[in-house]
């Protein structure tokens, strides 16, 4: 059976980084250590993911060299993509949409089987799109 393939939000990503022994930790785990899942990314997510990422220092303890090069590691270890441009109205919050648009096109072009974030304006879709929470992924995959 070939690995799952989702696409990871900044939340769960900067969860999983701060935070290895939660949820998010483990799903990074899974991609990261284990080859248990398949990442896709956009550079959008890595740009806010270098921009938020120096915020939480008290948790990773990461310099900024170390951020850098923890962001390049993520890029070649994900299926990078360029988002194409969409626009959903129903999404509560603009500054989601290349996120949503993440999702889209990581669907038509890598077969991607969800989009996995914290983000309540996101999950708020879900019945019309293939978005979990953390746990929700964890619950129904952990197995995997």
């Amino acid at each position: 059976m070939a690995a799952l393939r989702v696409v990871l939000d900044t939340n769960v990503l900067l969860s999983g980084i701060a935070y290895p022994a939660s949820v998010p930790g483990k799903i990074v785990a899974a991609w990261r250590y284990h080859g248990a899942l398949e990442v896709v990314l956009s550079a959008y997510i890595l740009d806010e993911l270098a921009r938020v990422l120096p915020k939480l220092k008290h948790r990773h303890g990461l310099n900024a060299a170390e951020i850098r090069d923890l962001i390049d590691i993520l890029a070649i270890q994900a299926e990078l993509i360029e988002p194409m441009a969409s626009v959903e109205p129903n999404l509560r919050d603009a500054n989601d949409q290349p996120v949503l648009a993440t999702l889209l096109t990581a669907i038509n072009t890598t077969g991607a089987d969800y989009l996995i974030t914290g983000d309540n304006d996101l999950l708020a879709l879900a019945a019309h799109y293939p978005i979990l929470a953390p746990a929700q992924f964890w619950a129904l995959h952990a197995g995997f």
